[in-house]
């Protein structure tokens, strides 16, 4: 995983008026848990502008006042109204303990279904993972470059040995819609479905050419149906 480092200050006080004389100076209050302890400490807001507005996922190096901590965002909560960031949750990196992380998808090549009309989306662009974190890797990379129109690549087909995915397996990561200017390929069969057809209204040709040829009779024994004059 990446690394990013920052710094922070152990609070010596707690509780929601303290955390928002915090917020007020600048900074933004955090917790961390998951190791031997759990600590509440502030980081000032603008050391968060790389780790919290992007895609990628970072393993951090807090430093407290010369104590180092590695750990990883587990949450983090913004205001409603003016986006700031308000308060970060981070999970100890304890090494030998598998953790959950989120991770970014990025795809490679030129799908073919496009190239014939259709749209690649990207359904899932973080994939839940759990490992160590040495394991894990900066984003999984997808090479698309085999998919066709109504293919896709979900999560029971990623392949890696020392990760295992949370997402659900049947779930679709990315796939090639179709679109309706998409070409689609002729289905099987479909040319003699077409050349049937106008064999098929060959006979109904033959039977109106019969009709008027049927009619003569008819007409005929009308004639004969007439009935004779009175004397």
């Amino acid at each position: 995983m990446k690394t990013l480092t920052i710094s922070g200050t152990v609070r010596k006080d707690k509780g929601s008026k303290d955390a928002k004389t915090i917020r007020q100076s600048g900074s933004v209050p955090c917790i961390l848990y998951g190791g031997s302890e759990q600590l509440m400490f502030s980081v000032a807001e603008n050391q968060f502008a790389k780790l919290l507005y992007t895609p990628d996922a970072y393993l951090v190096n807090i430093d407290l006042g010369g104590k180092q901590v590695k750990a990883i965002v587990k949450d983090s909560q913004f205001d409603k109204i003016s986006d700031k960031v308000t308060h970060v949750d981070f999970m100890e990196a304890v090494p030998g303990k598998a953790l959950n992380v989120k991770i970014p998808v990025v795809t490679h090549g030129s799908p073919p279904g496009v190239k014939k009309g259709g749209k690649l989306q990207v359904k899932i662009r973080r994939l839940s993972v759990k490992g160590l974190v040495d394991d894990i890797p900066d984003q999984i990379n997808l090479d698309v470059a085999n998919l066709d129109l109504g293919q896709s690549i979900k999560v029971r087909d990623m392949k890696f040995e020392k990760i295992k995915f949370l997402d659900p397996a049947n779930a679709a990561i990315v796939a090639v819609k179709m679109t309706r200017e998409a070409e689609l390929p002729a289905a099987p069969g479909a040319t003699a479905a077409t050349a049937a057809v106008p064999g098929a209204a060959a006979p109904a040709a033959g039977a109106a050419a019969a009709a008027p040829g049927a009619a003569a009779p008819a007409a005929a024994a009308k004639k004969e149906e007439k009935p004779a004059a009175k004397k």
